[in-house]
């Protein structure tokens, strides 16, 4: 085994491959970069929202301001979405986030592993369909039956999708505690 280690440390083109291929991790650095953008898309567009109505709610009507409130809140979870994946995407495949001192670092950044990314991105899209589907249901008289069913169905498909994740990252961990006791 020790000559297998040192037989690796020995050739160069393996190490400058290895090196290669773990540099490429920065290949994902703009991408981050883009989510930052996107943010700011989401903010201008919850402000322009929230600017174009404030006028109007004397004169709306309960359903009215609740659906505005719901395009709200839509907008606040897809931004949380956004800075989920930022950070934690960043951090698991690139590098630690040292920006912030400790005192301002957020609880679940550097803890929150590819699984719990994807169950928090389940439950994630989960949300913001269930606030979709509620504001077609508030306004049922400009849908069609066919149009409501589509809505309810790819409703359905995310809940049974992140149900999925669940009970994969669920089995999964089972397994992994079973070996880790077997061991």
């Amino acid at each position: 085994m020790a000559e297998l280690k040192q037989a690796r440390r020995g050739n160069p083109v393996e190490r400058g491959v290895e090196r290669m291929i773990f540099a490429s991790r920065w290949l994902l650095a703009p991408i981050y970069l883009g989510l930052v953008a996107s943010l700011g898309i989401l903010v201008y567009t919850f402000f322009k929202e929230l600017i174009e109505q404030v006028p109007l709610i004397p004169s709306m009507d309960e359903a009215d301001i609740i659906l505005l409130v719901l395009t709200l809140v839509d907008l606040s979870l897809a931004g949380n979405l956004v800075l989920i994946v930022m950070f934690s995407g960043y951090e698991n495949f690139v590098s630690r986030l040292d920006a912030a001192g400790d005192e301002e670092r957020l609880g679940w950044m550097g803890t929150l592993d590819f699984s719990g990314l994807k169950t928090k991105l389940a439950t994630s899209i989960v949300a913001i369909s269930a606030i979709h589907l509620l504001k077609v249901f508030m306004n049922l008289k400009d849908y069609t039956q066919g149009e409501l069913l589509w809505f309810t169905l790819i409703h359905l498909t995310f809940v049974a999708s992140g149900l999925c994740f669940a009970f994969m990252d669920f089995v999964y961990s089972r397994s992994y505690a079973t070996r880790r006791n077997e061991e």
